[in-house]
Parts: structure tokens; sequence; C-alpha cells
């Protein structure tokens, strides 16, 4: 058994770990504090079996035994109601439990810089977004608390858990906002908010996985805009992921530390300081890592905790250039994806984690686009989150339908393929837990795959 799952932890706290319970300085590398009169100390690093690490373009387990994440986002504590959007009329255990039957092994989870400074600062609220009689298990408890609550269901279940910091500012539209600092939020406090959150759960194998920043990005005129080269500037996201991984890798070298791209990347001869658009190649935001050929992210001792994170859209979310004309999966495969991201792959550099990809079933260029990435990932092995679990993305829609309870069926029978299954049983991330946990009959564990 492990030596400390989430279970025995709670038994021994009696409730949910305060925001105090661990202290943190951070004006060097983070280091626990000694535990106050009346507080647990949390266990020391290291006491999870379920921790991941690459070789090459694969992410094996602590064994070497090859896994692959395959799951799905569920967004809400980036936006301002700071908890998963659903929990308003559904039951967390109930969409988690769903979740694992159905093969997701992972979640994404989107937060912010602003709600993840809060929770350092102990001053974690409870939301107005939680419905109580849906969830009374909920009662009372702050967005740190339906947090701490969520990793322990998906810890009965198997379910293993990414953070994703989406956007600076706990707002339903902070994605837009190119860039990982904005107003107040600095880029050291986004750097210190990483650190407090990694310390926090650091003997949690639960949460296996850091998506450093989601969708950097900006065109060549933009101001700010994110940026990829060698330098030291602070729009520069290559050496953003260096610093905030080193940081989280500080705190704790066993988890995934995740590097999205960004969006334009210059062309042959030309350099940062064109405002001409033909002088950049373009991509969706997050999803152009052309730079990392010439300018890969560097995490020193724990290179081998890095994994390269593009995103990917149809054309229903917009009608990129290479939508236009007579398109198929081959021209998709030569003119995008080889060239912004999946080199990475093919040249045995890095995994490849597509954190957001999916939308809406036309019928159509969409479906076709989907169906065409989805093979690639299946082909490949590709690591993957869907976009997503919620019905109120509008460009994409949802695994739910707008009741939070009934599943969208067709789109499910296109994401199956592409979540990790062995002899017919969806296959965890948990060494002990099989994925829909101990009732679950369609899931097995890691031990039950490769013994041990």
């Amino acid at each position: 058994m492990k030596p400390w799952t989430r279970k025995r932890l709670a038994a021994a706290l009696g409730a949910a770990v305060t925001a105090t319970a661990l202290l943190m300085t951070l004006s060097g590398p983070v280091a626990a504090q000694p535990a106050q009169a009346g507080e647990v100390a949390l266990p020391a690093a290291g006491t999870g079996t379920d921790w991941l690490h690459t070789e090459g373009n694969r992410i094996v387990d602590e064994q070497g035994n090859q896994v692959w994440l395959t799951g799905a986002n569920w967004f809400g504590f980036n936006a301002t109601e700071r908890v998963f959007h659903g929990l308003w009329s559904a039951n967390l255990d109930t969409i988690t439990r769903q979740m694992a039957e159905r093969g997701i092994n992972i979640v994404r989870v989107p937060i912010s810089t602003q709600l993840l400074l809060e929770w350092k600062n102990g001053q974690a609220a409870v939301s107005s977004a939680v419905n109580t009689w849906a969830n009374p298990e909920l009662q009372g408890k702050t967005t740190l608390g339906v947090f701490d609550a969520f990793l322990g269901v998906a810890e009965k279940y198997g379910i293993k858990v990414m953070l994703d910091v989406h956007s600076a500012e706990a707002d339903n539209s902070g994605h837009v906002y190119p860039v990982w600092w904005k107003g107040a939020i600095t880029t050291e406090q986004f750097y210190s908010a990483w650190e407090w959150v990694t310390a926090r759960y650091k003997a949690d194998d639960t949460l296996v996985a850091m998506d450093v920043k989601n969708e950097p990005h900006g065109k060549q005129s933009d101001s700010p805009r994110a940026k990829w080269d060698g330098s030291t500037d602070q729009d520069n996201f290559k050496h953003t992921c260096e610093t905030a991984g080193k940081r989280i890798l500080a705190v704790n070298p066993k988890v995934l530390v995740m590097c999205e791209g960004i969006e334009i990347y210059p062309k042959d001869g030309a350099n940062w300081s064109s405002t001409s658009a033909a002088d950049y190649h373009g991509m969706w935001w997050g999803g152009n890592l052309r730079g990392a050929k010439d300018h890969p992210v560097d995490l020193g001792a724990q290179q081998d905790q890095l994994v390269y994170s593009p995103h990917d859209y149809g054309p229903l979310v917009h009608q990129q250039p290479w939508f236009q004309g007579e398109w198929s999966r081959a021209t998709l495969e030569r003119d995008v994806w080889d060239p912004n991201w999946l080199y990475l792959h093919k040249d045995g550099t890095a995994p490849l984690f597509i954190g957001e990809w999916g939308g809406h079933l036309d019928n159509g260029p969409n479906q076709k686009w989907m169906t065409a990435l989805r093979e690639v990932i299946v082909e490949n092995g590709i690591h993957q989150t869907f976009w997503c679990i919620n019905p109120n993305s509008g460009d994409t829609g949802g695994l739910l339908g707008y009741d939070w309870a009934t599943w969208d069926e067709a789109k499910y029978a296109l994401l199956k393929p592409a979540l990790w299954q062995s002899g017919g049983k969806f296959v965890s991330l948990d060494h002990e837990v099989r994925l829909g946990g101990a009732a679950g009959t369609t899931g097995i564990s890691l031990g039950d795959l490769y013994g041990g």
C-alpha cells in the first residue's frame, strides 16, 4: 500500500488541511516550516508510488513502464466562481466517477494565479457557485477545501490531476490576455504561486503534473506578447518555462512540467524586431513550438520531467489558413503539426501532451479535423486532455450536456479510441486503484497491467 494515501492523511487530520497547515518561505528555495501547535505536518516528498518521468518521447512510471495520459479538461477554478463549473447543479463525486468509468485517467484543472495567491495568503473563501443540496459533503468548504475534496475523490476513482495556470486573474475570459503577468499579478508572484501549490501537494501523487501557463500568445505588433528565444526577457516564454519549471522541481523533483508553445515564430532570416506578419509562422495560441528546435527548454538535472504541450483546434474555432481549399490529415500533418510540434515526438526529443483539442461535431470540416487529429494521437501514442467536460465552452461544447448529467455519446465515441485501454478495460495511472474505483467494472490499475 502507499505509505501515505490521501485517505489516511484525511483520517489523520480529521478534516481538510487548512490553508495555513504548511507555511512557506518564498525568499529562496521553498522549504516547509515545522508544524505549528495544533497542526499536522504533511508527509515528506516522494512517499507516493505513482510519480512519472520521461524517457525520450515516452512518459514512464518509476519502474520504467510506459504510460499513456489520456483525459479531459474541467474548468471553473480559473474563473470568477473559483470552483469547477457545474457544481451549481451536479455532484462532484458523480461526475468524477463517471469520468473514470469512461476512461479519463487524468483531468487538467485550469486555475488562476490570483486564486493560488489567495490560497497561499489564507484568503480562501466559500464559493456561492457550489450547490450544497447536490453536494452536501462540500457544505462550508472554501474553494481550497473543494479542490482538496476533488483530489480525494480523484484518488478514490484512480484519476490523476494536472494543474494549469490558465490566467493571471480569476476571470472567465482571462485566457484571452496573452501573458502570465497582469495588473497586480507580477511574474515573481506567478513563480511564487507555483512554488506554494507544489509544496502543499508535494507528497500527493494524485497531482502529477503542472502546466506552467495556458496559451501564451500575441502577434508581432501586440504589446505585451509572448516570444520564444534565448534571452532572459520577461516576455520570453521559453525562459519563463525554465524558471518556473526549475522552481517547481526544486520543491518536488518528481512532478511533470508541461511547457506549451506560443502563437508566432520568426521565419528564417527574420527576428522578433519585425512588425510584418509575413515574417512569422502563425499557429494556434500555445501551439507554436518551432522555437524548441533552436532554443529547447532546459530544466537541468530534472530534464526528464519536461513535456511539451501544444494546443490544436478546428475550423469552427477559427478558419485558419490551413483550412482553406482542399486539406486532409496528410496536409495538416505536413504543413501544420510536423513543423510546429509533432517533430518533437518524431525526433524522440521529448513527449508531447496535447493539453487542449476538441470541438462541435458538425458532420463536416470540424469533425474531419477532429478525427484526423485523433488518428495522429492514437497512432503515435501522444498524451492528451480533451477540451472539455464543460458544456458551457461556447466554441467547442463539451462531453456533458447543459444538465451536467447527460453525456454527449457521439462526441464521447469520437474520443474513446484516444483513451488508454488494454483488454477492453480502461487503464488507470495509479498502481493500486483501477480506473473507476473499487466498485468499478470498466477499468484496471497499472498494477493489474504490469504486475507488482
